[in-house]
C-alpha cells in the first residue's frame, strides 16, 4: 500500500497516555495514582470500567510498535507514569519501572521512531494527593520538578522531545473544579491552586531538562 509522502522533517505519528494503555497498575513495584483511585469508586466510570489491564502495554508494547512500523510512521507521543518511576511521587526510585521506558525507547528508536515523551498526562500519584493534595499544594511542584529530572537523567541520551504537562487546563478544571475527572474535587479554589502550581511546576522541571 503506497502511503502519502511528508516534507522531509515531517513527523507523523500517533500518540497516547500512559494510563489509557499500559496497564500493569500495581506490576513491578509501580504505585497507586490517583486515575487507578478515581476509577476503583463505584459510580464514577460507566459500566464501571478501569484501566488495571487496558492495552496491557506494559507486558507488551512491540506488537504496537510494529503496528506502527507498518504505517510507516516515525513518531510516537507516550505518557510516563509518574507513579511508575517514583512509587511515592517522591523519594526512592523503582528500577524496574525506569526499565520499562528505557526498553519502550530503544525498540522505537531501533524501528526510526522519534519519542516524543509527557511527563504528566493527569495521573498524579495517590501518595503525593493524599499528603499535599497533588498540584493543589508548592510542594507538589518542586517534587514533579525531581521526577522530571529521575526520568531525563535516564531517558535523555536518546530522547530530544520532552512534554512537561497534557493539557494543565483539563486535569485543573475536569480534576478539581467541577470534579468528573481524578481525583474528583469539585472546589473553585483548588482549581485556582492546581493551575497555578501546574504552571510552576512546568517552568522548574523546564530548569531541569
Amino acid at each position: 500500500m503506497a502511503y502519502p509522502k511528508f516534507p522531509k522533517g515531517f513527523y507523523y505519528g500517533t500518540a497516547t497516555a500512559a494510563y489509557q494503555i499500559e496497564g500493569g497498575w500495581n506490576a513491578d513495584g509501580k504505585g497507586p495514582s490517583t486515575w487507578d483511585i478515581f476509577t476503583h469508586k463505584p459510580g464514577k466510570i460507566n459500566n464501571g470500567d478501569t484501566g488495571d489491564v487496558a492495552c496491557d502495554t506494559y507486558h507488551n508494547f512491540q506488537t504496537d510498535i510494529d503496528l506502527m512500523s507498518d504505517l510507516e510512521l516515525n513518531a510516537y507521543r507516550f505518557s510516563i507514569a509518574w507513579s511508575r518511576v517514583l512509587p511515592q511521587g517522591k523519594g526512592q526510585v523503582n528500577q524496574k519501572g525506569l526499565d520499562y521506558y528505557n526498553r519502550l525507547v530503544d525498540s522505537l528508536l531501533s524501528k526510526q521512531i522519534t519519542p516524543f515523551i509527557t511527563l504528566f498526562h493527569w495521573d498524579m500519584p495517590q501518595a503525593l494527593f493524599d499528603q499535599y493534595h497533588g498540584f493543589a499544594s508548592r510542594e507538589t511542584s518542586g517534587y514533579y520538578a525531581d521526577y522530571a529530572e529521575v526520568v531525563v537523567r535516564s531517558l535523555g541520551d536518546r530522547v530530544k522531545h520532552w512534554i512537561t504537562l497534557n493539557e494543565p487546563w483539563e486535569h485543573a478544571f475536569f480534576g478539581h473544579f467541577i470534579g468528573e475527572h481524578a481525583p474528583g474535587i469539585r472546589n473553585p479554589w483548588t482549581y485556582f491552586k492546581v493551575a497555578h502550581h501546574q504552571l510552576l511546576g512546568h517552568g522548574l522541571a523546564v530548569e531541569r531538562i
